[in-house]
């Protein structure tokens, strides 16, 4: 019956109690429809196809090479932008808006189609045309991650004009192509790379063609034209660096202590330079232009001294130090050549703004001296320590192959520097900037900023360091197992002369467990950034140091989570001042105040384990591998210093002893180690300059340890006594 009544209901058009459109207005409607859909249709096309108008124009050596490019006339009549706003800042003269957000935090390029600038009567702007090394940066820009062909999406804009060597253009007619641009707009946005500014007779630092408002990167400012936080500066790239293969060589002593190679230098630095070579002989090697050879060989590749030929730049190699003097112009090729060579420049052109100096840190690489202080050159470089020497050594070439070796590296550096004044929030460290890539900073980020996200690993990493103590080893790694938090225990294997424990002897516990084999028995192996540390927090733990309890190392962690810049641990320890000896002394005894947390037994920040092994002030690392002794004051002086707060006791326990080791064992038992400490701290004292250690009575104790409750409702019952 139900199925009857349906169907007497409905129709095949449809239900019988709607009304029956009439065909006239069911056909407006259907036409209308199709109207409003064929616009949404053709607005998609419009809005995502790619906008032929001035995409089909994009830049690429692929498609169109210098003589095919099309030639444009410059009137005389044409505009010339203004000479350059030297207050332009960021903030002034370039629109960020023209970046947008941007999910990947990159700003997008785009560079100009190439064209032949004429004047009226058909004399090319530019002698050179279009120079191959230019042709490498625009190259290596199209291929980047930056590139955009489409002018729309573009935040910064790059001409296809080559300023790059101020020598060979006519300054007004090229800029009047600059203002020829379709995109112009006074220059804002756009930036021209110039590596040889000024031109006789007095060599300006920046380049002296017309620009507006546009950011230069210049290789050769000087601190009056050098706009801080706009322009970017730049190395003057050397031609030799692609005609020319030097391998690495290994830090070190070199033949010759100090060595000039530049020809044409001003008459008053080679008069003093071959003062400097009277007093001090072979140590340094003064070379010149060679004024001897065969027809046809090219000078370039060669210095002379006293008829003496020598290969360039492969003699840089053999010497410690490189001079780099201010020429005509401020910046110098030399400078690439010495780097490359892993030769320490050394600097003598006041007022340089050294390349890429916004985010590079050249105390690590060069030394820089005042001009009127060449003459105490050689007694400057003579206090350098031999350590120190081999740092610069090893950064100067890794500055070279990371930022100098290429038109490529130096384009690509220039982009990332502005990058990342556009996005801060996702610009490269410090770290990344200037330590080589085998200290690998991106796993690991600073405890002295609040954290945005959550850590990646939660949990600790226990540390054991050990050499040949295997039962009191094994005890350790079992009781630290217990500890909830564990997330992996690490050994530190300091014996070369013997192999560890077959993996079958070793205890079964729930978490990883790896052993470190280390190339040499130090005591700052502990402190080593290994790769398989994944967690933020460390626990240095001795292999003797059994009478810990799982509640214990659990509620330090607990604390080091509430203060994860700070040192928190167990044994404490306190510095003072002997009037009487006129020093600091180290003191052991118990004491309402601590200064220092032995690393025998803490937790802390895998940050600071990268800033004890790359970061560490003077000789102090090797010191304490040298006497055995004092890894643990040093990393609590380093922690002080940086953070300028004091470390954290947990728990109440004040006695650390082995109750099972000997004193051959223990090397705390040693009659000299408590004044082998207190020199520690005086020789810590004077490399740092100050006593960074604070002194507080402080201690962290579970809340409840001491109160009469029952066990079952405190966190950390096991917390142990005096």
């Amino acid at each position: 019956m139900l199925s009857m009544c349906a169907s007497g209901k409905y129709s095949s058009r449809g239900p019988a109690l709607i009304p029956r459109m009439k065909t006239k207005h069911r056909i407006y409607y259907i036409t209308l429809f199709s109207v409003v859909l064929l616009g949404l249709i053709a607005t998609g096309m419009f809005q995502f196809w790619p906008h032929s108008i001035e995409s089909t124009a994009d830049w690429s050596l692929d498609r169109r090479s210098v003589h095919d490019a099309p030639l444009v006339q410059l009137p005389v009549s044409n505009p010339i932008p203004e000479r350059g706003d030297l207050s332009c800042r960021m903030h002034t003269c370039f629109d960020v808006y023209r970046c947008g957000y941007n999910p990947k935090n990159r700003i997008k390029v785009y560079i100009y189609p190439l064209q032949r600038f004429v004047d009226e009567g058909g004399v090319p702007i530019s002698s050179t045309g279009l120079s191959r090394e230019y042709n490498d940066l625009l190259s290596a820009i199209s291929d980047s991650e930056f590139y955009t062909d489409d002018v729309t999406r573009a935040c910064l804009f790059v001409p296809s004009i080559d300023v790059l060597n101020q020598n060979s253009l006519r300054i007004r007619e090229t800029a009047q192509a600059l203002a020829m641009l379709p995109r112009w707009d006074k220059g804002m946005n756009h930036l021209l790379f110039n590596m040889l500014p000024g031109g006789p007779p007095d060599y300006n630092t920046a380049l002296d063609v017309p620009r507006d408002r546009a950011l230069l990167a210049g290789g050769g400012f000087s601190t009056w034209t050098y706009r801080q936080g706009y322009d970017v500066s730049i190395p003057v790239y050397s031609p030799l660096s692609a005609d020319v293969e030097l391998p690495e060589r290994q830090p070190g002593p070199r033949r010759y202590f100090i060595l000039s190679s530049q020809t044409a230098i001003h008459r008053e630095y080679r008069a003093e330079l071959e003062r400097l070579k009277e007093e001090n002989g072979e140590a340094l090697l003064l070379l010149d232009k060679c004024s001897n050879l065969s027809q046809g060989v090219a000078s370039a590749r060669k210095r002379c001294y006293k008829g003496q030929v020598f290969d360039y730049p492969l003699i840089l190699q053999e010497s410690s130090f490189c001079v780099v003097l201010r020429g005509a112009r401020l910046g110098q090729a030399t400078l690439s050549d010495v780097l490359q060579a892993g030769c320490v420049p050394v600097i003598l052109a006041d007022s340089y703004i050294l390349p890429f100096s916004e985010v590079l840190d050249w105390k690590r690489a060069s030394v820089v001296i005042p001009e009127e202080k060449l003459p105490e050159m050689y007694t400057i470089l003579k206090s350098i320590p031999h350590r120190q020497v081999e740092e610069m050594q090893r950064q100067a070439r890794w500055f070279w192959d990371a930022y100098f070796s290429s038109m490529k590296a130096i384009g690509m550096t220039t982009l990332q520097i502005i990058n990342d004044r556009i996005y801060p929030y996702a610009a490269r460290t410090y770290e990344q900037w200037n330590n080589p890539p085998v200290v690998k900073w991106s796993s690991v980020n600073s405890p002295l900023f609040l954290p945005l996200i959550p850590p990646r690993s939660p949990g600790f990493t226990a540390v054991v360091l050990t050499y040949d103590r295997i039962e009191s080893l094994f005890r350790v790694i079992t009781e630290i197992s217990k500890v909830p938090s564990l997330a992996k225990l690490l050994v530190v294997w300091n014996n070369q002369n013997k192999s560890p424990p077959e993996d079958s002897l070793w205890p079964k516990i729930a978490a990883p467990l790896k052993v470190v084999r280390t190339k040499e028995n130090k005591l700052s192996n502990r402190f080593f950034p290994y790769d398989e540390i994944e967690t933020e927090a460390v626990l240095a733990i001795d292999d003797d140091i059994i009478m810990l309890t799982s509640d214990e190392l659990q509620f330090g962690y607990e604390v080091w989570r509430e203060f994860p810049d700070r040192l928190v641990g167990y044994p404490g320890r306190l510095h003072l001042w002997d009037h009487e000896m006129g020093k600091w002394k180290y003191e052991s005894e118990w004491t309402n105040e601590v200064s220092m947390v032995l690393t025998g037994a803490a937790f802390y920040h895998k940050y600071f384990n990268y800033l004890y092994t790359y970061k560490m002030p003077g000789d102090i690392k090797n010191w304490v591998d040298a006497h055995m002794n004092c890894e643990d004051i040093a990393i609590n002086f380093l922690v002080a210093n940086i953070t300028g707060k004091a470390p954290i006791k947990v728990t109440p326990r004040k006695k650390f002893k082995c109750p099972e080791c000997t004193a051959i064992d223990g090397l705390s038992l040693d009659q000299t180690h408590m004044v082998e400490r207190s020199e520690c701290i005086n020789k810590f004292a004077s490399v740092f300059g100050t006593m960074p250690l604070k002194v507080v009575e402080h201690r962290a104790d579970p809340v409840l340890y001491k109160d009469d409750f029952p066990e079952k409702l405190k966190s950390f019952p096991n917390i142990g006594s005096l």
